[in-house]
C-alpha cells in the first residue's frame, strides 16, 4: 500500500483549516517577544524521526505477546510501512534497523525500496543480547564485557558485520546498547567487566569507515538486575572518550531510574560535545517502552529546551539522531508511531517557543518565579496548529491519525498481508 500526494491533499482539503487563523494568532503573540512563528513552522517541517524497523509490528513482554493483524512479515513490507507514516507525517524520513533481525537479502533492492518512499538509513543497532540459532559463541554471561575472550571476540565481529552492512545501504553510524551486567553479588569483577568492555569498544571503533559515529546507549537494570556494565551515561562518556572523538553517548528516554533529571543529563553531555543521539519512549515505573508523551509531556519538553539551546549554542556538539524505541504492546504499531511523532514534534515547537532572552535575564537577576512563568507559557501555548502548517507545508496529512483512519490503512493492510503475520525484534 501506498499513499499518493494527491490522495493526502485531496484529505487536507476535506480538514478544518482554522489552524491558519490560530497560527495568525500565534505570530501577533510572539512577534513582540522577537520570536519568528514561520521559521518555527520550517523548523518542525524540517525535523525528522528515525522509526526502528522492530517497532512496526505489535509489541509484547515475557507474558504474552499479542498480534496485530497484517504486521510486515519482511524488511520490504516494514519499509512500506515506515514510507506510509513518511507520507502522512512528513516527519519520518530515516529508518534505522537492527541486525539480525532485518539483514538485507538484497542490498540494491532494499535500497531502492526506501529511496521511493524518500527514506534513508539511520543509525544500524547490533544485538548481543541474545543468542542467535546456530550461534557458535553464546551471550548468556555477557558479550563485550565476557570473562570467555571466544566471545567477546565473536560479539565485535558481529558489530564489524552490522558495519559492513550499514556501509552498503548508507547509513553512518551504529547503536550499541549491552545487556552485559549481573544477576548476583559476586558473579563478575567491575573493573575487568568495565575494562573487556571498553577494549571491545575500541575495537569497534578502529572498525567503523572515517565518516561514521558510534552511539553508546546506557541502562541501569534490565535484563541484570545487580549490575548492568554501562549502567549511566557517566559511564557511557567516559567509555565514548576512550573510543576517540567519533564516538558518543545515546540517551534513551526509559533508561533511568525513576525521577531522574534527563534534562539536566542532556545538558552537560552537549555542553561536552558528546550527546551523538536520542531515543523517545515514555514510562511510567522503569524502561515501560510507552508511547512518546503520554506519561511526562512536561520533562519532555523541559529536555527539548536543553536541545534547543544546545542546537543553538553548542557547535561542538553534533546534531543528534533522533529515533522513537517503544513497544507497542495493545495499540496498532502504526497509530503509535504517529501519536509519538506528534509528542516529539510538539515538546520541540513548544521549546522553540521558549523566550531564551527573556529567561537568560531573569536568571541573571535570579527571578526564580519569573524563569518558571516563562518556561509555562511556552509549555501551556497550543501549537497543534503549527504542526498541521507544518505538515500541509511540507506535503503531509494535517491531521495524520486521522488520515490514517480515513484512508483504512490498518485494514487495508490485513487485507494485503492477512491476520496471522508476525514481524520481527519486538
Amino acid at each position: 500500500m501506498k499513499l499518493s500526494k494527491n490522495e493526502i491533499a485531496d484529505f487536507n482539503k476535506s480538514c478544518n483549516q482554522d489552524y491558519k487563523h490560530e497560527n495568525d494568532f500565534l505570530r501577533s503573540k510572539f512577534t513582540k517577544k522577537g520570536i519568528d512563528i514561520d521559521a518555527i513552522i520550517k523548523k518542525v517541517a524540517d525535523f525528522q524521526v528515525a522509526i526502528p524497523s522492530w517497532a512496526l509490528g505489535a509489541g509484547g513482554t515475557r507474558f504474552g505477546r499479542f498480534s496485530y493483524g497484517g504486521e510486515p512479515a519482511t524488511l520490504e513490507q516494514k519499509l512500506n510501512d515506515v514510507g506510509l507514516i513518511h507520507a502522512l507525517t512528513k516527519s519520518a524520513g530515516t529508518v534505522s534497523l537492527h541486525i539480525p533481525w532485518d539483514i538485507p537479502e538484497d542490498i540494491n533492492a532494499i535500497k531502492e525500496i526506501a529511496a521511493n518512499h524518500g527514506i534513508v538509513f539511520d543509525a544500524m543497532n547490533s544485538n548481543t543480547f541474545q543468542d542467535q540459532p546456530n550461534a557458535e559463541e553464546t551471550y548468556k554471561y555477557g558479550s563485550l564485557n565476557s570473562t570467555d575472550k571466544r566471545a567477546r571476540e565473536y560479539a565485535v565481529e558481529h558489530n564489524k558485520e552490522v558495519i559492513r552492512i550499514g556501509k552498503a545501504l548508507g547509513s553512518k553510524s551504529l547503536t550499541v546498547w549491552l545487556a552485559d551486567g549481573a544477576s548476583f553479588p559476586g558473579q563478575l569483577n567491575f573493573q575487568t567487566a568495565l575494562k573487556n568492555t571498553e577494549d571491545s569498544l575500541q575495537q569497534i571503533y578502529a572498525a567503523m569507515p572515517e565518516d561514521w559515529k558510534l552511539f553508546i546507549e546506557y541502562k541501569p537494570y534490565e535484563p541484570n538486575f545487580y549490575s548492568t556494565t554501562i549502567q549511566d551515561w557517566g559511564t557511557s562518556f567516559m567509555l565514548a572518550n576512550a573510543c576517540g572523538e567519533r564516538a558518543y553517548t545515546l540517551v534513551d528516554l526509559g533508561h533511568h531510574l525513576p525521577n531522574t533529571n534527563i534534562e539536566q543529563i542532556v545538558a552537560t553531555l552537549m555542553h561536552k560535545g558528546k550527546l551523538g543521539g536520542f531515543h523517545f519512549n515514555d514510562s511510567k515505573y522503569g524502561d515501560d517502552d510507552l508511547t512518546v508523551g503520554s506519561i511526562k509531556p512536561y520533562a519532555l519538553f523541559l529536555i527539548f529546551n536543553e536541545l534547543v539551546y544546545g542546537m543553538e549554542n553548542n557547535p561542538q556538539n553534533p546534531y543528534p539522531a533522533w529515533m522513537i524505541d517503544a513497544s507497542h504492546n495493545i495499540k496498532d504499531p502504526l497509530e503509535d508511531l504517529i501519536q509519538s511523532l506528534e509528542a516529539i514534534l510538539m515538546a520541540y515547537a513548544k521549546a522553540l517557543l521558549v523566550d531564551q532572552k527573556a529567561l537568560k535575564t531573569a536568571q541573571l537577576e535570579n527571578d526564580v518565579v519569573k524563569c518558571q512563568e516563562i518556561l509555562q507559557d511556552a509549555y501551556n501555548t497550543d501549537v497543534r496548529s503549527i504542526l498541521k502548517a507544518a505538515r500541509e507545508q511540507a506535503g503531509g496529512a494535517v491531521d495524520p491519525l486521522k488520515a490514517y483512519r480515513a484512508f483504512q490503512v490498518r485494514q487495508q493492510l490485513i487485507d494485503e498481508r492477512g491476520l496471522e503475520v508476525q514481524a520481527t525484534g519486538l
